[in-house]
């Protein structure tokens, strides 16, 4: 991945540029906010969409303008149906429905965007990698902490060789409970885990992506299930969940060796008895560290141990850019910076620690 990300521009005074007609396969709220950013864009347009359930369809009608005739509870018909109209579909599925319709997309001939994880397993993974190879399609993944002003510090810092040889990375997606209370979060059969596979992907894919993409090699990790699939009176932000058919884990660890010999600890948790909610990452090198969510920096310099941080850093709207990365990629040949292979490493990981949870030991990844 290029680490030079570009701070996104003002479009209003910008040169005309070409028309893109986008699908959306599932429209319900993580598409309503794709969709906020691409009305904004000069030249793009929401032409089709497909979704299991009828209210989804009928707002995509009224809030979108998108025709009726253009509006399908199968994206197998829509692409069938109106595939000669579109340029580019945006996957924005649960995780179940990720593979069937990133393979259909690509045997379309049609260029995409897929939200995270990229599947439930990294077999399936595997598989949708093999089609959008085959179909020579272009794919962009559905990560955005990567994207963040903050990320392209810490990277360009990792780059440079500010903190040296990178030893050990700690990764936590953690809240003290925050089972969601709606979709189908709880459910291992459509969504493939819980918290690791739900925000832990975004934690790991932000803190793989700043230390370079190294090559997993062995991961061990172990889940705890013991409060969400029972009832429960303790107040929370977000109560009365399906407790009864919650099947995923409460609380995820995981350990990954790098080929570099760079250690990466991951920890995610819908429950978990710690003070408050995290959300950060700390990389400790050979000639300093630093902490994500601060930007702050730890070094020795004078025979002295120095604290540091930036006095300014650019800042932009991650979301923005992740919906314009997009569509510059698949309509201005702009240099992807979330390739799906990138997609498919993360999966290999989070699947690798699922794998060891069950077998007890190590694996190979």
């Amino acid at each position: 991945m290029d680490t030079e990300i570009t701070v996104i521009s003002d479009s209003a005074n910008e040169a005309p540029v070409k028309p893109l007609r986008v699908a959306f396969i599932g429209c319900g709220g993580i598409a309503q906010t794709h969709i906020s950013y691409l009305k904004k864009m000069p030249g793009v347009s929401i032409i089709a969409g497909a979704d299991l359930r009828q209210a989804a369809l009928d707002h995509m009608h009224t809030a979108h303008g998108v025709a009726k005739d253009h509006l399908f509870t199968s994206f197998d018909e829509m692409l069938a149906t109106v595939g000669s109209e579109i340029d580019a579909v945006s996957v924005c599925t649960s995780n179940g429905a990720h593979a069937p319709a990133v393979i259909a997309v690509a045997k379309a001939g049609k260029d995409m965007l897929c939200e995270k994880p990229i599947a439930m397993s990294a077999q399936e993974a595997e598989g949708m990698v093999a089609a959008v190879k085959a179909a020579g399609v272009k794919f962009v993944m559905g990560f955005q902490h990567r994207y963040e002003p903050r990320s392209k510090y810490v990277r360009d810092l990792v780059e440079s060789g500010a903190l040296g040889r990178i030893l050990y990375v700690r990764a936590q997606a953690l809240r003290r409970r925050g089972i969601p209370n709606w979709g189908v979060f709880g459910r291992k059969e459509l969504q493939g885990g819980g918290p690791l596979i739900d925000i832990g992907v975004h934690i790991l894919d932000t803190a793989y992506s700043l230390i370079g993409n190294p090559t997993p090699v062995t991961c061990t990790g172990n889940t705890f299930t013991w409060h969400g699939n029972k009832a429960s009176d303790v107040k929370s932000v977000w109560p009365n969940w399906d407790w009864e058919t919650y099947t995923v884990e409460d609380l995820a660890v995981g350990m990954i060796r790098f080929d570099n010999g760079t250690m990466l600890t991951l920890e995610s948790s819908f429950v978990a008895h710690i003070k408050e909610d995290v959300f950060d990452i700390q990389i400790m090198g050979e000639k300093g560290g630093i902490i994500w969510s601060t930007s702050e920096t730890f070094s020795d310099i004078n025979t002295y141990m120095m604290n540091g941080k930036p006095e300014f850093i650019p800042t932009w709207d991650m979301w923005e850019y992740k919906i314009r990365h997009f569509v510059e990629v698949v309509r201005d040949n702009r240099e992807n910076e979330c390739p799906i292979e990138h997609g498919f490493m993360v999966m290999k990981m989070l699947s690798g620690i699922y794998a060891s949870a069950a077998e007890g030991k190590e694996v190979a990844l």
